[in-house]
């Protein structure tokens, strides 16, 4: 047999980000990974019964300015990854991956209508449970990569740095809170499905993580001037 099992530990450690080869693998399972989550946040606007916050935001900008809603999330991820830079966060390769990939993903599967929306919550909430649990494992996928966290997550972490009194489940609620408003108010989505996404999402990714021996807190991510050095750095000569 030429095909070996593949040991799904061993996806993306941080020690392999140390050639420019392992560096380009592990970018290449990024983007297939975001690309699949991409995927996952499509099936959960196709439930039809309301999107996540920063999908609330991304659909109104979308429909307010009558763009792709890829093209809106990309606005909405460098304007995030901007603010990230200006309060000196880490910044990976990945998450200039993650801003581009997954709206476009999204777009995709718009494109050849490859879900139909549904019209009923009774059909609507399966696939949006459906959506989150493909989320959660590209998540996984994603973060195995080890080249960095998305520009949201990271936007959460440098708030919470900046507001040490006040907890990071409360700095997260606002955050969250303000793309759902936000997006609510240029004519977003916003119903029973946002509420799942918000009480929903982090258990599911709980358990996927646990499924596969996963900790997320173990992943050391490379950063952005880190993985420069590694890619365009000279080679002894043989």
């Amino acid at each position: 047999m030429l095909l070996r099992k593949i040991d799904i530990s061993r996806l993306g450690r941080p020690n392999e980000n140390r050639t420019p080869g392992a560096i380009l693998a592990n970018m290449l399972l990024a983007a297939v990974s975001l690309f699949v989550n991409g995927f996952g946040v499509y099936l959960t606007i196709q439930a039809n019964i309301g999107a996540a916050p920063w999908d609330i935001l991304n659909i109104g900008i979308s429909r307010s300015l009558h763009i792709l809603y890829g093209s809106a999330s990309i606005a909405v991820s460098v304007t995030i990854l901007i603010i990230d830079i200006l309060l000196k966060e880490p910044i990976g390769l990945a998450m200039f991956i993650d801003a581009v990939v997954v709206g476009k993903a999204v777009d995709f599967f718009n494109l050849i209508d490859a879900v139909p929306a549904c019209t009923s919550p009774w059909s609507g909430i399966p696939l949006m449970l459906a959506g989150l649990v493909i989320l959660a494992y590209t998540q996984f996928t994603y973060m195995k990569a080890a080249l960095g966290c998305g520009p949201r997550d990271t936007l959460l972490v440098g708030l919470a740095k900046r507001v040490r009194k006040v907890p990071i489940g409360l700095v997260s609620i606002a955050l969250l809170s303000f793309a759902t408003l936000s997006g609510w108010l240029l004519g977003g989505p916003a119903g029973i499905g946002t509420l799942i996404c918000a009480f929903a999402t982090g258990p599911i990714m709980q358990l996927a993580f646990k499924s596969v021996r996963f900790d997320a807190t173990q992943v050391g991510h490379q950063q952005l001037i880190e993985s420069m050095r590694v890619i365009f750095r000279k080679q002894p000569r043989q």
